[in-house]
């Protein structure tokens, strides 16, 4: 693979980007269904242990994920991670893939279906391999690396504005989660790791 460098005076200002990029994720995020997201705060309230899954990027904020359910409270483990035990029935699995292809995802949500534990596919693709398997999909209505028809148009390469969503809606679903446990930032603040 060969790059072509251009003349930095023809590329956008990073300050124009970041304004489009914001501008990007804001329809994305106008356009989730608040309803699944709240349902998805009840569910990990409700959960006895919560395991996440995603490869990539999409790894990367299914971990994010983990990380702040851990500071309100929650059991919670990566899957593929030396300390991840069994999937349970009692157990809420979410995972994370864009396409809703990704083979390690969708094996995770296919074993887990069959173990009885509630599945959450986060996707853009609410008729994949991976939300067929799940009990609640939320929908996140941005781009893959795909660029399939009626997906979000963006500027950005790969599955950026997917993962951009993600991080905002995970946030906002904790958020919520937060406000129904009564854990304000003292709190998860207590919870935080010590160790760094």
């Amino acid at each position: 693979m060969t790059t072509r460098a251009t003349d930095s005076s023809t590329a956008p200002a990073t300050g124009e980007l970041l304004a489009t990029i914001l501008g990007e994720i804001a329809q994305v995020v106008r356009r989730l269904d608040s309803a699944a997201l709240d349902l998805l705060a009840d569910q990990l309230n409700a959960a006895e242990h919560v395991l996440v899954t995603g490869e990539g990027r999409s790894g990367f904020m299914a971990r994010a994920l983990a990380m702040r359910l851990t500071h309100l409270g929650l059991s919670v483990h990566v899957i593929g991670e030396t300390t991840t035990p069994a999937v349970r029935g009692s157990d809420l699995v979410v995972a994370v893939s864009g396409s809703g292809t990704t083979a390690a995802p969708v094996r995770v949500a296919e074993r887990a279906h069959r173990e009885g534990a509630r599945v959450v596919a986060v996707t853009t693709d609410p008729a994949s391999p991976l939300a067929e398997r799940a009990g609640l999909v939320v929908h996140v209505p941005a781009a893959t690396k795909y660029r399939r028809p009626g997906e979000a148009a963006t500027i950005q390469p790969l599955s950026s504005l997917f993962d951009q969503a993600c991080h905002i809606a995970f946030d906002g679903v904790c958020l919520r989660l937060a406000r129904l446990r009564g854990i304000d930032n003292d709190a998860a603040k207590a919870a935080h790791a010590n160790t760094e």
